[in-house]
């Protein structure tokens, strides 16, 4: 099968958070098409990584070369506001968003598939159900929904199975599965190695720079966990803040 999604490469990159280095000379291939988890210590950069391949984080030194098509993000749970006034069927649609534009009306088709994306995730009937009347499971599989309706050539996932059941988890892990099996290019934050070492073919561990990156069988090596280990273990957080060049 021809890979749908594109390679995505990183080159050297620098991200910073308040001027301190979030990740530092990360670099990493990932082919087209390839199933890859990204897993390190809390406070890593992982998210960071996730979001600047997303665009949504600048890169203060080199470079993310990511190929033509669609990209969709799955942003950490934790982070979203539950409490807007909002129906299920409404936070679907928003994944239609790129291709029609916030105000453009939406047609049959379009309610179509958002009702097919909730049953296809287990919420059949959902549709008219306020989102502030979900559990934490069936608000991931909501959010889950909304990435299928996106149809998205590269999947980024920043802990997609974290805080829910593990009949959701397995789930939506199917999902995931079935995506690759279509050939999409797929990124997912995770912390939990088990799950990386039974469903994700490729692992980059990162310790706010590369560690390893490659067949999961590998990165995952007791020595590289360790090693990964004694860079959080070694991070100053009171370091001179880092200063970009300027430019010629």
């Amino acid at each position: 099968m021809t890979p749908r999604g594109p390679a995505i490469g990183l080159h050297n990159v620098t991200a910073t958070h308040r001027r301190h280095p979030a990740v530092h000379h990360v670099s990493a291939q990932f082919a087209p098409g390839s199933l890859t988890a990204i897993v390190g210590p809390n406070g890593a950069g992982k998210t960071t990584l996730l979001r600047a391949v997303a665009g949504l984080h600048p890169v203060d030194q080199g470079r993310i070369v990511l190929g033509a098509g669609r990209l969709a993000l799955l942003p950490q749970q934790s982070g979203m506001d539950r409490s807007f006034p909002i129906l299920c069927a409404d936070v679907v649609l928003q994944g239609l968003w790129s291709q029609r534009g916030a105000f453009a009306g939406l047609t049959a088709a379009d309610h179509h598939a958002a009702q097919q994306a909730l049953e296809a995730v287990g919420l059949g009937g959902f549709g008219r159900r306020p989102v502030s009347a979900m559990s934490a499971g069936q608000f991931q599989r909501l959010l889950f929904a909304r990435l299928l309706v996106q149809d998205a050539d590269v999947i980024l996932l920043d802990e997609p199975f974290n805080a829910i059941d593990a009949r959701t988890a397995a789930d939506l892990l199917r999902i995931v599965q079935a995506w690759h099996a279509e050939g999409r290019t797929i990124l997912a934050v995770l912390h939990d190695l088990d799950l990386v070492r039974d469903a994700f073919p490729h692992t980059l561990l990162l310790a706010r720079e590369t560690v390893a990156s490659g067949p999961t069988a590998e990165v995952l090596s007791a020595a590289n966990r360790l090693c990964a280990r004694r860079m959080a273990e070694a991070w100053d957080e009171s370091a001179p803040a880092c200063h970009p060049p300027q430019a010629a």
